[in-house]
């Protein structure tokens, strides 16, 4: 039984771990990250600590927020698929989603301009 806890504690903290890293990989504070998911600031200090258990309800908002899979926030490797855009991709375009509208257009014009120029090389 005792190792069983040791297991579970240490799913968890690896579990907090990846949320505060994934946190600040896109620039977003405890307060902001919080408020997006409905908690306190010092429950998601906890989480991010291994010191509480993140509810399994909020996995989906917390994965969507920190625009990341389910699946890579519990530590399981994804499967290759054929179909869709490049994982690093996806994690990019959740990026710009949460981006303010003037600078997802200024993001968006510069794709344009890239693509056109690539357009008349071919």
């Amino acid at each position: 039984m005792r190792k069983i806890r040791y297991v579970i504690k240490a799913f968890y903290r690896a579990l907090g771990q990846r949320v505060a890293q994934k946190r600040k990989g896109i620039g977003l504070t405890q307060v902001e990250l919080a408020k997006a998911l409905g908690v306190a600031q010092q429950t998601m200090a906890h989480y991010e600590g291994g010191s509480l258990r993140i509810p399994v309800a909020l996995l989906p908002p917390l994965a969507n927020s920190l625009g990341t899979s389910i699946e890579e926030l519990v530590g399981e490797q994804k499967k290759p698929g054929k179909r869709g855009p490049a994982p690093k991709l996806q994690q990019k375009l959740e990026e710009l989603s949460r981006l303010s509208k003037p600078k997802q257009k200024f993001v968006m014009e510069m794709i344009d301009t890239v693509l056109q120029q690539e357009g008349q090389r071919g």
